[in-house]
């Protein structure tokens, strides 16, 4: 008799997935990565974001101008004071995807969200998920738990107009998640800054904004600007912008009030335009990268209908200011938008205030001048390097980016782009043999990097190692040429991996901040115990992990302290680089000064530093001692 076929494909194979169960089942493809709230970008905060974005449209219509933000032991509360959702369409307008008023124009003309998912996703993701609308005396009410409706009604009602909706994300999606209020705070206060006076109440603080983004960028100064920054506004655009003594830009993006931390079409409009216009008025071909160094700024651009390169809508992809692709019809490319307000406001800003004038020319001439020096001796030094073939021992490249030739990247494939940075033959080693080669690439330091902090550029221009990140991550020119989504620093958890910790982290706030400022930098987190007896293994991450499996395991347990992670097998390791790999995020506040946190961190001992040390150092007694 033959055997029957592994793999049979019938009709019973093909499945159609109702309402907000594919949401349930692929909720990366909705809200991105998961994450448990230590990183910005969790997918927390874009469930607090797409309900709060409802209600910034409301205001941007004209209706409500108070939204009441409140995260309780992580239960979110969101209540606007706008029109409601109509009373017959509660239930749908939360459950049913692509259905939504944002698809007719003539309710919502600039809103963030078109595509009727957003809510959808915060119900399908959520424990508990509430939702009530009140208009005109009456409200309409419903109550979902992950997705499925549990209860829903109307009864008469005394409350202003508008939207309640209260969720608690689902602890089975989010593992041990939590809120970090400080997200929370920058998120709520951007959106104060895009929409002058609206008020948002988080936990009863209240933030409002009378200046817009002229009050973002000077509320996060952390060093007084070459001059007083200077603010245009004009229909469907709000631009500010200055110059420091940093190095790198830091500009900060917005459409349609959402925060675009990865930029997209309207900030390459900007960044191309700035440099077009002081190259026009200065009639001198200066090199964009000069015009921009040490810039500091904001735009905000409205569009009707925009396009994200994902849904958490952190880069717009968006070529016109409008566009109807069904009847062939568009706009003016946001790119000559740009460029025209700024040719025209920032050149008429210029011949009115003269003044600043030779400070902005100053700028530019000293990053020139600084720029081509450097620039030569990182030309030789690279020379030198590619002569002595060193490239190619150090970075052990991923297949996302043999050759550069891979032309169809999706942006799942570059969001999972990553570079580990580490140290020594056997920890490179066992990360190389672990890895995904797919997406994930290796560079191999060679012992301790130089502290840049107390060299000069010309020196640190000259250090083979540093010029073959650069070369490896792909930042030569412009940052927008990063290879890597996720660039991240692996050491070994002992004195000597956290010092090259620091020399790598202190090379990248000195010279490449914005990589930090955009969320790019991470610590790998590895495992400093394992806990085993002879039925299972738990890899914990600190002393507490430690105790919770001891006393899971009780008997016959053995433990492992990790100290370096040549220790751990490459079959081990996979389990700590994989989807689910545990990355602190390197974050810099914009009011906080680089150069005093690297000379807090790197300069000569304190007294300050020292204390600082001795406050928070844990011993290796400390970490080895076992309490069974």
């Amino acid at each position: 008799m033959a055997a029957e076929p592994i793999n049979n494909y019938t009709d019973d194979n093909i499945k159609t997935l109702e309402g907000v169960q594919h949401i349930r089942m692929r909720p990366g493809m909705y809200i991105g990565r998961l994450g448990n709230g230590n990183n910005p970008g969790d997918g927390i905060y874009v469930l607090l974001k797409e309900v709060v974005d409802n209600s910034i449209d409301e205001y941007a219509m004209g209706f409500g101008k108070q939204i009441t933000i409140d995260i309780e032991d992580n239960h979110v509360k969101v209540r606007d004071f706008g029109r409601g959702i109509p009373l017959d369409s509660v239930v749908k307008a939360v459950s049913i995807l692509n259905t939504g008023g944002k698809f007719d124009d003539k309710a919502f003309k600039k809103s963030v969200g078109l595509n009727g998912v957003g809510t959808k996703a915060v119900n399908a993701l959520s424990q508990d998920f509430y939702v009530c609308s009140h208009r005109d005396g009456t409200c309409s009410w419903a109550r979902f738990s992950c997705g499925e409706l549990t209860g829903s009604g109307k009864e008469p009602t005394k409350e202003k107009n508008g939207t309640l909706v209260e969720f608690y994300p689902d602890p089975a999606m989010f593992k041990e998640f939590h809120y970090n209020m400080d997200y929370v705070e920058t998120m709520v206060k951007n959106y104060s800054y895009l929409k002058k006076g609206l008020t948002l109440t988080l936990n009863g603080t209240p933030y409002k904004s009378e200046n817009g983004l002229l009050d973002l960028v000077n509320e996060n100064l952390s060093e007084d600007p070459l001059y007083a920054p200077i603010h245009l506004e004009g229909e469907d655009i709000e631009i500010v912008l200055t110059h420091g003594n940093g190095i790198g830009e830091n500009i900060k993006s917005f459409v349609n009030g959402q925060y675009t931390s990865d930029g997209g079409t309207h900030l390459a409009a900007y960044r191309e335009a700035i440099a077009k216009t002081f190259k026009d008025f200065y009639k001198k071909n200066y090199a964009p990268e000069d015009c921009r160094q040490g810039i500091v700024g904001a735009i905000s651009i409205q569009i009707q209908e925009p396009t994200f390169e994902a849904q958490t809508k952190v880069k717009l992809g968006s070529v016109y200011m409008w566009e109807k692709p069904d009847k062939g019809e568009h706009g003016q490319t946001i790119r000559s938008f740009v460029n025209d307000f700024l040719s025209k406001n920032l050149d008429n800003y210029l011949h009115m205030h003269m003044d600043i004038v030779p400070v902005i020319e100053e700028k530019i001439k000293s990053s020139q001048q600084e720029r081509e020096e450097i620039s030569g001796i990182q030309k030789k030094t690279r020379e030198r390097n590619k002569r002595a073939n060193v490239y190619n021992r150090k970075l052990r490249d991923c297949r996302f980016h043999y050759n550069d030739k891979v032309t169809e990247k999706t942006q799942e494939d570059i969001e999972r782009s990553s570079i580990f940075i580490t140290e020594g033959d056997s920890a490179s080693g066992t990360i190389t043999k672990a890895r995904n080669a797919n997406y994930q690439a290796v560079f191999s330091l060679r012992g301790k990097p130089i502290n840049c902090y107390k060299e000069s550029r010309k020196k640190v221009a000259e250090n083979e190692e540093l010029n073959l990140l650069v070369s490896a991550l792909g930042v030569e020119e412009d940052l927008e040429n990063l290879r890597y989504n996720q660039i991240i620093v692996a050491t070994d958890a002992d004195d000597d991996g956290m010092h090259i910790r620091m020399l790598v982290l202190t090379f990248f706030m000195k010279y490449y901040p914005d990589l930090i400022r955009r969320g790019h930098v991470h610590i790998l987190q590895t495992p400093l115990f394992r806990v085993r007896n002879k039925k299972a293994n738990r890899y914990c991450y600190d002393q507490d992990e430690k105790q919770k499996a001891i006393k899971e395991l009780k008997t016959g347990i053995e433990i492992t302290r990790f100290k370096g992670l040549g220790e751990i097998s490459s079959d081990e390791f996979q389990d700590f680089i994989g989807e689910d790999m545990r990355l602190d995020l390197v974050k810099i506040s914009d009011e906080e000064s680089i150069s005093d946190i690297m000379a807090f961190y790197m300069g000569d001992n304190t007294p300050d530093r020292q204390l600082f040390i001795r406050q928070n150092l844990r011993s290796e007694k400390e970490l080895d001692d076992i309490d069974i």
